[in-house]
């Protein structure tokens, strides 16, 4: 039976820069490398104005998609490194290859996992997919191949992600970001085509980026499970990417939820505490009485919670290695830790749904951000495809010369208007559909 090789999987090479060599003056590894290009590029500096919960705006601090992305960096971090000390010991052979750095690839990819996500959270993705399957984008369907029509109709914030990293918006050379194979492997959550989507609507990559992902799948040595559509397993530290998304998500959502008193002190403590054994319970209320703010009882409760489940998602990757490398493994790491912090986080993902995300601020927003999605499609897309109509000449004139706004096919000029819109900020969207409705000028 195939299996994959971690000497194959955790590769230096570069995207779009396969045919450079550059010697390095730095201490710097390529992983390390990766993070940085990452927290320097303007689409990571844009996540602090995109929602990830809560609204934004407002006297008390909650979460935005930036924040979110740096807390899961630094446990993917931690899991990362905990399992490669782990894969060491038991396969001392390896300690010649680039298992150390797997704790730098999975910190990078953690970053980079919500880069393609549009303005105004969850609901910007159902907003771009709604008006193309139900909505006025419709008349694009005959105009279209059906893998083109499956892509629109299941738009994705993690293809997305793959697309706008291995493009060309900012790259110095032909590459766009030049990421490592391994660091974009990690981020491709669905590692195949939107045709496969289903009813989740989840996949990896567009048709545009079909070749890109085979390419680099197929030099990491990931497993192809068919030819057409294209499907591969996951690349192992995918499942650390996904596990540090879902700690993280879940803690800090209760957090901000208690800050925003939508959960009660009690609530809170009692949703954390339930992760635990009754002695470490016990041990945890002598330290309240010690630290007796209630906001740092709190916050030493979730940090406490997150190492626990740290050390679970551990253990589970590193039982299930070798299913894993095989590809026979695929579940959510957090599904497979033991019972009692499992139920725990089912119970906490319970009340999460029926307080948090259904609470009157947080389909408000989603309401809000459906409305002015859907109203920039609408006309952006009607500007690509009647390009010659003086309106749309103006609406495709606004447009950055970054963007492939005037392709010579049409698919590719739709999706130059999905990379400019879901590259917005819930603000610069707001304030474009105040303007394109005339509601807001420009000052004079």
């Amino acid at each position: 039976m195939s299996q994959m090789n971690w000497n194959k999987l955790i590769s230096a090479k570069r995207f779009g820069m396969e045919e450079f060599h550059e010697e390095r003056q730095e201490n710097r590894s390529e992983f390390q490398r990766d993070y940085d290009r990452l927290i320097f590029s303007a689409p990571f500096r844009r996540l602090q104005n995109k929602t990830q919960v809560f609204p934004l705006p407002g006297s008390i601090f909650v979460h935005n998609r930036l924040t979110h992305s740096l807390e899961v960096s630094c446990v993917g971090r931690s899991l990362g490194n905990d399992v490669s000390k782990l894969i060491l010991e038991k396969r001392p052979e390896l300690k010649d290859s680039f298992i150390a750095e797997i704790g730098s690839i999975v910190s990078a990819a953690c970053l980079a996992h919500d880069l393609g996500n549009p303005p105004f959270g969850h609901s910007g993705e159902k907003a771009i997919s709604t008006f193309f399957s139900e909505g006025k984008g419709l008349f694009l369907k005959d105009k279209l191949s059906a893998m083109e029509w499956d892509d629109l109709t299941h738009f994705e914030g993690n293809a997305n992600a793959f697309r706008l990293l291995t493009h060309q918006f900012e790259g110095r050379r032909k590459g766009g970001f030049a990421m490592t194979y391994s660091t974009l492997a990690s981020i491709v959550k669905y590692p195949y085509s939107s045709s496969l989507a289903g009813k989740k609507s989840k996949f990896g990559f567009f048709i545009s980026e079909e070749d890109t992902f085979k390419t680099i799948a197929d030099d990491l040595g990931l497993i192809q499970v068919q030819e057409e559509p294209l499907k591969y397993v996951r690349h192992p530290l995918v499942y650390l990417v996904e596990a540090a998304d879902d700690i993280c998500y879940q803690m800090m959502d209760i957090e901000d939820a208690y800050k925003l008193k939508i959960l009660t002190t009690e609530e809170t403590k009692e949703l954390l505490m339930s992760y635990f054994s009754d002695e470490k319970k016990d041990r945890m209320r002598e330290t309240f009485k010690r630290v007796s703010d209630t906001n740092e009882q709190i916050a030493y409760l979730r940090s406490s919670v997150i190492g626990l489940l740290i050390r679970e998602c551990t253990k589970v990757f590193v039982d299930h290695e070798e299913a894993i490398l095989k590809g026979e493994y695929n579940e959510p790491l957090i599904k497979n830790i033991s019972s009692l912090p499992a139920n725990a986080y089912k119970h906490c993902a319970q009340v999460s749904m029926e307080k948090i995300y259904r609470s009157r601020d947080v389909l408000d927003i989603e309401l809000a951000g459906f409305q002015i999605i859907s109203t920039l499609l609408e006309l952006m897309i009607e500007a690509v495809s009647t390009p010659d109509k003086a309106y749309s000449k103006l609406l495709i004139d606004r447009v950055s010369s970054q963007y492939n706004i005037k392709a010579p096919a049409l698919y590719d000029r739709i999706q130059a208007v999905l990379d400019y819109i879901s590259g917005m900020t819930d603000v610069f969207a707001l304030d474009l559909y105040r303007k394109i409705n005339g509601n807001s000028l420009p000052a004079l």
